[in-house]
């Protein structure tokens, strides 16, 4: 072989080489504490993506090592990884719109339901120009169950008993809480062991899954099964410039994963998480409390709708449309 044509060769292998190089993309998720039944949503989107693409776009799940979790808002907005998960209630300020999903007593009973809202919330035109804010995209919930209580110490015999125990809450939950008495603390979810092991809280409020996750059944004594003051609401968000960015074949490969992602974890959660929750508290002896369900409807009417009613006014003030969100969010569960 000619010396001219061994480096016509050599330049054609090199270009196809970096061509190739150049196709495949791996996009870094920041995620917080461990894989857990909260994350599946993302670790299946991960799966599939790869799958689908046959590796030349990959998901890099980070738990912990690119944020914190109340800053993956900020991280998203200036690129510094182009996918993550958050909470809304753990910075309102942040995510003003979206805690129309987070309002107490909402109604909301299983988590299909919880995914189907979520969803729509998520295109509706000031939920939409609110994360632009942030230069985010939402992609799909990470739908959680009502949240109930879990506290060390004598455990309440009623909601009179709930008057002046310090629990973590966020969001509308805390201000369900508060109206109940209790004097609610908004921490992230990795800080509350500590917390409740010193003596800085009372208690946690957490779906099942976080509950034992977290370690708050390694130490609570008692736990309620039917206070249900709401849930809070965590996205999962990609970069707008990084989605856009994306390949017509890549953006439709992760996409198209999103319905069969969300099926997974809601599966997951229905036949896994409610047996291991059971079973810690089996295995510890903790005390189920359940409050009377006449109080505890006393107590829905008495705090929703005023809780609603100031959110909307506190969004109107804002300039975000509060009375649509809420109307269209209550049509849609009185509609399911």
């Amino acid at each position: 072989m000619s010396r001219a044509l061994l480096k016509t060769t050599v330049l054609a292998v090199l270009a196809c080489f970096v061509a190739g190089e150049a196709m495949a993309v791996e996009w870094n998720v920041s995620l917080w504490g461990k894989r857990r039944a909260f994350t599946e949503n993302t670790e299946k989107l991960a799966e599939l993506v790869k799958e689908k693409t046959n590796g030349a776009f990959t998901l890099n799940l980070s738990y912990g090592g690119l944020s914190k979790n109340t800053e993956n808002l900020d991280g998203i907005s200036f690129g510094a990884f182009e996918m993550a998960q958050f909470c809304a209630g753990y910075h309102p300020d942040k995510n003003p719109s979206l805690t129309v999903l987070e309002l107490p007593f909402l109604g909301v009973d299983s988590l299909r339901l919880e995914t189907d809202l979520s969803m729509a919330v998520y295109t509706q035109p000031a939920v939409v120009k609110d994360m632009a804010r942030w230069n985010a995209v939402l992609l799909m919930p990470s739908p959680m169950p009502q949240y109930n209580l879990a506290g060390v110490g004598e455990a309440p015999t009623n909601l009179k008993g709930l008057d002046g125990l310090r629990v973590r809450a966020v969001g509308g939950i805390g201000d369900a809480l508060k109206a109940l008495g209790a004097i609610p603390t908004s921490m992230t979810a990795t800080d509350v062991y500590n917390a409740m092991e010193s003596g800085v809280v009372d208690g946690a409020t957490f779906a099942p899954h976080a509950h034992v996750s977290f370690r708050v059944t390694d130490i609570a004594d008692w736990w309620t099964t039917n206070l249900n003051p709401g849930t809070v609401n965590c996205p999962v968000v990609a970069n707008k410039d990084a989605l856009e960015a994306l390949s017509p074949e890549h953006r439709e490969a992760l996409l198209s994963s999103i319905p069969e992602a969300l099926d997974y974890y809601i599966e997951n959660y229905n036949n896994k998480v409610y047996a291991a929750m059971d079973a810690k508290i089996a295995e510890r002896g903790i005390k189920k409390v359940t409050f009377d369900k006449d109080a505890i409807a006393e107590a829905k009417v008495k705090i929703a709708e005023p809780a609603a009613q100031a959110w909307v006014k506190e969004m109107e003030a804002k300039g975000i449309p509060g009375q649509e969100l809420y109307d269209f969010v209550k049509a849609k569960i009185e509609g399911n």
